[in-house]
């Protein structure tokens, strides 16, 4: 079986897969930890803009915030959905390139996660969360080889970039009213309206995620 038909037919059961465990305990944590990514992108951007970032905090009903002080407001708000669109393609590229040590960065991605938690993160849900995402994903690194490794960074790369576009869909275009990051941005801006912002925003992602799909292709 060549590689190209190979990639279609392990990402159409990744698909098929998460589409059946959508709303299951099996994808919750990995809903949550894609919520923590777009705080953390918040957080970011603020602090890149000479802002203070103060807390981040996260529910169980996959939501989150981020309390900060200063930096660009602008900037900030457009780069949680982005941001938590960008990390997808980054964890999946990494993924997808051979060279890469997939059981160190699973185990970066868990040290950062805890320190995150410890110095950034308050209210007992994210807390709890974050530690024990952080942990779970340091003994994977450590205790599973290198094909389960890219598999994991795989799955939640794609989540990442898949949750993000349902996210804009479900805050933003399905319910306008929500004092969303785009119903802020419009009322920040005085441009446009929340349904706009929303629509440029799922533009980005469907535009990056297809780009994405095709650069995997090319490469299998």
């Amino acid at each position: 079986m060549n590689g190209k038909l190979k990639f279609l037919l392990g990402f159409g059961v990744f698909f098929v897969a998460l589409w059946f465990l959508w709303n299951t305990p099996v994808v919750y944590p990995l809903k949550i930890f894609v919520v923590l990514l777009h705080e953390v992108s918040h957080a970011i951007a603020v602090v890149a803009t000479g802002g203070t970032l103060d807390s981040i905090t996260l529910d169980p009903m996959q939501g989150g915030a981020t309390y900060f002080t200063g930096g660009n407001a602008f900037l900030a708000l457009n780069a949680g959905y982005l941001g938590s669109l960008f990390w997808g393609g980054l964890m999946f590229s990494a993924a997808q390139t051979r060279w890469v040590r997939t059981d160190w960065v699973n185990g970066a991605i868990g040290v950062a996660v805890i320190l995150l938690t410890i110095f950034f993160v308050r209210g007992g849900f994210g807390i709890a969360f974050g530690i024990a995402f952080g942990l779970t994903m340091f003994g994977v690194a450590r205790r599973i080889g290198q094909t389960w490794n890219r598999r994991v960074l795989t799955t939640l790369g794609l989540t990442s970039t898949l949750y993000a576009i349902l996210d804009i869909k479900s805050d933003v275009l399905d319910r306008p009213e929500l004092h969303s990051d785009a119903h802020m941005l419009a009322e920040l801006t005085g441009i446009g309206t929340t349904t706009m912002w929303g629509v440029l925003w799922i533009a980005v992602a469907l535009s990056f995620s297809a780009w994405l799909m095709a650069r995997a292709f090319d490469k299998a």
